[in-house]
């Protein structure tokens, strides 16, 4: 399945890198951590508002999601823990950490495109 051009949408991603140390004033590890993300990316994909059932069904009993993101690169790296940007562009807090929109939830590859469940992230 190729995807149509005018139905593509520029987001950017930014991939889970692991956890970091924290240090302290003198460069000494303080034995805390904080989760350490990859500079965003940008995708062009298929954005999806709608859940419908062709979607329940994809992504198993899966239905607390918002949207559906579509691409045709298989070699996409996305995965469960990765951050995204998708009705704003790319912003980071004073700690460095990105202000996403939206968190993937789910995965679901075909042979010929990949399928992401994504949710909106509720900021407290």
């Amino acid at each position: 399945m190729k995807l149509m051009k005018r139905n593509l949408k520029s987001v950017h991603y930014c991939l889970y890198k692991g956890r970091e140390p924290l240090l302290d004033d003198d460069g000494n590890e303080t034995g805390e951590y904080q989760v350490g993300y990859e500079i965003p990316v940008e995708l062009q994909c298929s954005v999806s508002p709608a859940t419908g059932y062709a979607q329940v069904n994809m992504f198993g009993n899966l239905e607390s999601y918002d949207k559906v993101l579509i691409t045709d690169d298989i070699n996409c790296p996305i995965d469960e823990n990765t951050l995204l940007f998708v009705d704003k562009e790319p912003e980071f807090g004073n700690d460095g950490n990105p202000l996403c929109d939206y968190r993937v939830r789910r995965v679901a590859k075909s042979l010929n495109s990949i399928s992401y469940a994504i949710s909106k992230v509720t900021v407290s």
